[in-house]
């Protein structure tokens, strides 16, 4: 009868050691699954990176607010309210894409910086001046990992 108890408790703290391998593709898919199910406002778990990521989609206009919470967790959580056009209730945010990967890294140099949609999208790079859209570091002349396309 102990055993058994011994071996329910070694269960449940494996299930609590899970590491994630990808923050920034759960973050987008997040993001991608509430658009999908027409969703007014999406949390995910906080970081640094998230939040860079979330400033640059709201001074892009792709979302239509922000707030980061504290508490629940030790970085807090980011709760994002989705933009919608009024009329025909269409997301601002067509389409969102994970570029660089933990399997695969993608970098580009300022000279070779992507443009999404022909200049109608954003690439969002994290650079050694931080995170910023490919437009800004085409400006600064940096380049940096592209993190994910959003159009």
């Amino acid at each position: 009868m102990q055993e058994l108890n011994i071996v329910r408790d070694s269960r449940i703290n494996l299930k609590s050691t899970n590491k994630m391998t990808d923050p920034i593709a759960d973050f987008l898919t997040r993001l991608r699954n509430a658009i999908k199910a027409n969703h007014r406002v999406v949390e995910v778990p906080a970081s640094n990176l998230k939040k860079e990521i979330t400033k640059i989609l709201f001074e892009q206009g792709y979302i239509l607010n922000y707030k980061f919470i504290e508490g629940e967790t030790p970085a807090g959580t980011i709760k994002i309210a989705l933009k919608y056009d009024p009329v025909d209730r269409v997301n601002a945010i067509k389409d969102l894409k994970r570029v660089s990967r933990p399997g695969l890294r993608q970098y580009t140099g300022y000279k070779d910086m992507p443009r999404v949609l022909n200049g109608l999208g954003i690439a969002i790079l994290s650079t050694s001046k931080g995170v910023m859209t490919n437009k800004k570091a085409a400006e600064l002349k940096i380049g940096g990992e592209v993190l994910c396309y959003v159009y």
